[in-house]
């Protein structure tokens, strides 16, 4: 395949390219189930808890309707709420504070790692106290963070990072929407851990507390996830060993590259052989002319994240200012993520890192 191919546009993200390859399962699968007739939990649903437990490494993983859902019934069920404390990350989706915020926890932020861009583990522990309820470790973009020495229970946010790395908190949570690494047709997400009475209390919670039906014993959500996305995620979970594969040979040419036209301004990500690479975000003081540099040449990016969490306007009632969290307020500035989707042909790093090469001559 020759370059021209890359001279009009890199795709941040290919969905059809993906779908195209596993298109015959799906196809096959939405059949099954528009066949079956049953279209809320049932057979589908329990087939896709038992395939994703190994892949999670955990005893058991609950099905929820999605990623945020995931936070919110774990954290309900290891009963947070009014009062608590939970400690978390201000680089992540905005669903990690937003879930124990929902619940009536107070955030507490606690500053990121400067070369991981993940929770720092020693200023996690420093931040909790009396009243914390749950620590929110974030994977963040495929990479596993470290575990915070805590007494509180840990809830891993692992949205962007399935397989990378077993369940060491109380529990994980995932998401498979579309974009994700292995990805559903619409919103969906699952809790894995290995504490068989917190899944029982996550699947209760999950369908509006009520065992049996019409019988609530607590209070929950609607977190239920469709037999449909169910039935997708079946079809395609044989190939996330492949498409991980596809994404950490596109991360080690990304790395090799740009260690070779990068100038010391330019900050890579660590290699980590358990990254999942659901991004690979590079850091740029110049970030915004960085990317403009790359839109004009064909070359789709994204920032992740533009600001940080406890600086957005929801949670100013926290009390946190510019300065606050230094670290992730300067990553915020720098961040840029390039395309490492597994449909992303082989020659296309290096057209990319042609352009960012271009940019900094």
């Amino acid at each position: 395949m020759s370059e021209r191919v890359f001279e009009r546009t890199v795709p941040f993200f290919d969905m059809a390219a993906e779908l195209a390859a596993v298109r015959a399962d799906v196809d096959a699968a939405i059949r099954r189930v528009l066949d079956a007739g049953v279209f809320i939990g049932g057979p589908e649903v329990e087939a896709l808890e038992r395939a994703l437990a190994p892949v999670a490494g955990a005893r058991r993983v609950v099905g929820v309707s999605s990623g945020t859902d995931a936070l919110v019934a774990a954290l309900m069920a290891l009963g947070v709420g009014p009062g608590a404390e939970v400690v978390t990350t201000p680089l992540s989706f905005f669903a990690t504070a937003g879930a124990p915020a929902r619940l009536g926890a107070r955030v507490v932020f606690a500053d990121i790692d400067d070369a991981t861009l993940t929770l720092d583990p020693a200023r996690a522990a420093a931040a909790t106290g009396a009243r914390t309820a749950a620590v929110i470790p974030v994977h963040l973009f495929g990479r596993p963070a470290p575990m915070p020495a805590v007494p509180a229970p840990i809830v891993e946010d692992a949205a962007q990072s399935l397989g990378a790395a077993p369940v060491r908190g109380a529990a994980a949570t995932y998401s498979f929407f579309p974009t994700k690494n292995l990805g559903a047709l619409g919103d969906a997400g699952a809790v894995a851990t290995d504490d068989d009475a917190l899944a029982d209390r996550i699947a209760l919670l999950r369908n509006q507390g009520a065992r049996p039906k019409y019988h609530h014993v607590a209070v929950g959500g609607n977190f239920r996830l469709d037999a449909l996305q169910a039935a997708v995620l079946r079809a395609k979970l044989p190939h996330l060993a492949a498409w991980t594969a596809a994404r950490r040979a596109h991360a080690a040419r990304y790395r090799a590259l740009l260690a070779a036209v990068a100038p010391p301004e330019l900050r890579l990500p660590p290699d980590d052989p358990a990254c999942v690479w659901h991004q690979f975000v590079i850091r740029a003081p110049r970030r915004d002319a960085l990317r403009a540099h790359l839109a004009a040449a064909g070359v789709a990016t994204e920032i992740y994240y533009p600001s940080p969490l406890h600086l957005q306007p929801c949670f100013a009632d926290l009390g946190y200012r510019p300065g606050s969290l230094p670290v992730a307020e300067r990553a915020c500035a720098e961040v840029l993520a390039l395309p490492i989707h597994p449909a992303l042909p082989a020659e296309a790093p290096a057209y990319v890192v042609d352009a960012i090469a271009a940019f900094y001559r």
